[in-house]
């Protein structure tokens, strides 16, 4: 009968040892840290367009330099400084007096020519049937056709002339030959013009549309040619180049404007290529003369993989990113970055599709860590995020008299 308590005694034992160890197991699971939590991307390649950034500065797309054609003593000025001119716009008046003399003698020489060539006229018909009569020599005959065709010469000499007179008087009245804005006068009434040279006397610019002229190197051009050559970029299409302008003050200038050519031969002194891009300026915003940088859209790569620059870390060897493994593990890659987009930076190399990288807490881990990945979500912009951190301050405030109410209790 002893032998009974004995059993129970040693089975009380072996269920006192289990209940010890799996409490020591508990503990120890309930003292080990969770894996951390890190935000990630996944590498997923896109379509993305080749931009590149490039100084230029704007130039008028219509110059017109207003000068004096003929000489004289300029009248009256009919404009407004740095006001729009029309084509044909009348702008100065030189004195027409001595122009308009020489036309009226040159009308009169043609009028007298015309009489002569009249006579001349009559007498041949007159001396025609004469000499087919023999009534006349046919010498007389002759020299009457002569006279004739002398006079149809002269006529035609005078009415040259008389031309001549006509374009010199209409350029006693200048005109502006383009449609534009005019700068300021370069002379003034009373001045003495046009001797013996064409006296500037205003520059008119058509500036809606406007240009803008950029240099690139030749070094960027030829990577772009070898890199479509090669498939890895796509020609972004004939007429099909965005073109965005940057101010000297770094505001983006709100109309797009479109890429006109590319010139055929490098600067030897700069080695550089000259493009043209076209801007509508109908607020007269842009100025000819202003510096600005301009963003050319000259490809696009369709497989081109991009991560928030926050993600991006410097070492001594170049630029890495943090990736999570497949057993959640933080492992360091190196990376080849290329040109920025937006705030994103676009990766050459080191990344595949599928990669998962870490975007939010880099300062939490190191690699080798275990971690637990969550896609990252942008962050909203701070006027969004306002209301909900307004709803969530009255909390704190119903939490007060809760934990109040529970020292109560204990008072008593």
């Amino acid at each position: 009968m002893s032998s009974l308590p004995r059993l129970t005694s040693l089975g009380a034992a072996i269920i006192v040892l289990f209940a010890v160890t799996a409490c020591g197991k508990s503990d120890k699971q309930a003292s080990a840290p969770p894996p951390t939590e890190v935000s990630v991307i996944t590498v997923k390649p896109g379509p993305l367009g080749v931009t590149n950034e490039l100084p230029g500065r704007l130039e008028s797309t219509r110059i017109a330099e207003i000068r004096a054609r003929v000489p004289g003593v300029v009248l009256k000025r009919t404009f407004r400084e740095g006001s729009d001119v029309k084509a044909g716009a009348t702008l100065f008046l030189i004195d027409p007096a001595q122009f308009q003399a020489t036309y009226n003698s040159a009308d009169a020489a043609v009028a007298r020519a015309e009489a002569t060539l009249l006579q001349a006229e009559l007498k041949e018909k007159r001396y025609k049937p004469l000499v087919a009569s023999n009534a006349i020599s046919k010498q007389e005959y002759d020299d009457v056709t002569a006279t004739l065709k002398q006079a149809a010469a002269d006529l035609a000499a005078s009415k040259a002339a008389r031309q001549t007179a006509k374009l010199s008087l209409d350029y006693a009245t200048v005109t502006s030959p383009i449609s534009g804005r005019i700068g300021r006068a370069l002379v003034t009434e009373g001045a003495l013009v046009g001797q013996n040279e064409a006296t500037p006397l205003a520059t008119v610019q058509q500036i809606d549309p406007i240009y803008v002229n950029m240099t690139q190197s030749s070094t960027e051009v030829l990577q772009l040619q070898r890199a479509m050559a090669q498939g890895k970029l796509k020609s972004a299409g004939k007429g099909q180049v965005k073109v965005t302008l940057i101010t000297e003050d770094g505001q983006e200038y709100a109309q797009a404007g479109k890429l006109l050519f590319s010139d055929l031969t490098v600067d030897e002194s700069s080695g550089a290529v000259t493009l043209r891009a076209e801007f509508p300026n109908t607020d007269r915003q842009l100025l000819p003369g202003m510096y600005v940088r301009a963003r050319l859209e000259q490809a696009i790569n369709e497989n081109a993989i991009t991560v928030p620059q926050q993600a991006i870390t410097r070492t001594p060897d170049g630029s890495a990113v943090m990736v999570v493994s497949a057993e959640n593990k933080v492992v360091s890659r190196s990376v080849k970055t290329g040109a920025a987009s937006g705030d994103s930076w676009v990766i050459n190399e080191g990344l595949k599709e599928g990669d998962q990288v870490i975007v939010e807490g880099l300062q939490k881990v190191q690699p080798g860590a275990t971690v637990k990945a969550v896609q990252w979500k942008k962050a909203a912009p701070a006027n969004a995020t306002a209301p909900a951190a307004d709803a969530a301050q009255p909390a704190p405030a119903a939490s007060a008299p809760a934990a109040k109410t529970a020292e109560q209790p204990k008072s008593k």
